[in-house]
């Protein structure tokens, strides 16, 4: 059977730097950083006070008060960003398409701990009676993807990937396959993310995984840095409209960039650590160059996971030296984590929506405060100012804890 080819028709953005794909894009190439203290807790007795929250996003411009109430923030974040997708694709599922071929593929890493959080204290203080009969259909994972469906009116399949922070990555490309082998004819993919919370940030500091830069949060972010000292929690959600090429062409469509490459593996080594090889995160990217038709030599930029944190960025750096060799210190490799903060689940989404600005406008995002080379780190980051690059291949990498790696490979449209 030969695969249909897939392209990307639309994109959306809820992110920390702003919300709304030019804004988003915007804010990456002046490099302006998302981060800043917390607002929406008491962190005064967490080691680590400051997050990337989104600051732009208003509930009432897409919800009334009680939908509002009823939705967890990662569901309306998923249900807004997509609503700015479809609009960018220039697409009414209702009106201009059969609902049966379009589906929702829609990731979250955590779900709302939130809900989670509200209902324990209810219980606690006032008992079971009190909990509410909305707290399941807030807290499941599936429901960004199943309310997306109901808001758009796509009849066709609504799942989910939850691969922790590989899991935005993993539904683009899941959806890429099921484009491909006729599964539908339009996908909206990505990941979204609100874990910014008491549970979601002291689970973190337990881990010792954050930054307690906490005198400089703006400058906390600092991916293949050799001071880094950890990630900084983001929130916020990127999703995308995937078509095939025949179904975009024939409605018109506008075509941004053509998905073409696609790889994931498993570590199968440690629960939160990468393999010490980087072993599958080298296979990840073999496999997604290949599935793309691609060499080493086409990759014009690479979009780092690149979180901050010492074994996630020496292990990164490592893998992309034994895949590309002596071709890895001559392609761009930088981390627009630097300023989003690390939005987990939905970090895969806004990611890959920056490799298609960045072929869209020929213009690589930074690694901002990028200040002390580190000799375990030792290619081109891109640091702290946005490059000119003539962009036609672009690959982004997730790697999650539990092991997961994924790599999607996007390419400027050709007929």
């Amino acid at each position: 059977m030969n695969k249909k080819r897939v392209v990307i028709t639309g994109m959306g953005v809820i992110s920390p730097v702003g919300s709304g794909v030019e804004k988003f894009w915007q804010a990456l190439v002046e490099g302006k950083s998302g981060v800043g203290p917390i607002t929406t807790f008491d962190v005064s007795r967490f080691p680590t006070r400051f997050a990337a929250e989104v600051k732009d996003y208003n509930p009432e411009e897409f919800f009334n008060i009680k939908d509002a109430r009823n939705k967890a923030k990662f569901v309306q974040y998923a249900i807004a960003a997509t609503r700015e997708a479809l609009k960018h694709a220039n697409l009414d599922v209702r009106k201009e398409t059969d609902p049966d071929r379009v589906a929702v593929l829609i990731g979250s890493g955590i779900g709302s701990i939130h809900s989670c959080e509200v209902e324990y204290a209810k219980y606690l203080e006032k008992g079971p009676d009190r909990i509410s009969p909305h707290f399941i259909p807030r807290v499941i994972l599936n429901e960004a993807a199943g309310q997306v469906s109901m808001d758009i009116g796509s009849t066709g399949f609504a799942t989910c990937v939850t691969t922790a922070c590989a899991t935005g990555t993993n539904a683009i490309g899941d959806a890429m396959r099921f484009l491909q082998y006729g599964d539908a004819d339009v996908i909206i993919a990505g990941g979204t993310e609100s874990a910014t919370t008491i549970l979601g940030l002291g689970g973190f500091c337990a881990l010792k995984a954050l930054s307690e830069r906490n005198d400089n949060p703006e400058h906390a972010s600092r991916p293949f840095d050799k001071n880094r000292d950890g990630f900084v929690m983001g929130e916020g959600c990127g999703v995308m409209v995937l078509e095939t090429l025949e179904h975009a062409q024939k409605r018109g469509a506008k075509i941004l960039a053509e998905c073409v490459g696609y790889g994931r593996t498993s570590d199968a080594y440690h629960i939160t650590a990468p393999h010490p090889e980087g072993t599958g995160a080298v296979n990840a990217m073999k496999y997604a160059i290949a599935d793309a038709g691609l060499t080493l030599k086409d990759i014009s930029y690479i979009n780092a996971h690149g979180t901050s944190t010492q074994m996630n960025d020496k292990i990164e750096s490592l893998a992309i030296r034994k895949l590309f060799g002596d071709l890895a210190k001559k392609v761009p490799v930088s981390s627009t984590k630097s300023m989003t903060g690390h939005l987990l689940g939905a970090a895969g989404g806004i990611e890959l929506i920056a490799c298609v600005m960045a072929i869209r406008d020929n213009i690589v995002p930074p690694t901002i405060n990028y200040e002390t080379p580190d000799p375990d780190c030792d290619l081109d980051y891109v640091p702290n100012q946005a490059r000119k690059v003539n962009v036609r291949v672009a690959m982004s990498n997730s790697l999650g804890f539990g092991g997961h790696n994924a790599t999607v490979v996007v390419k400027k449209f050709e007929n």
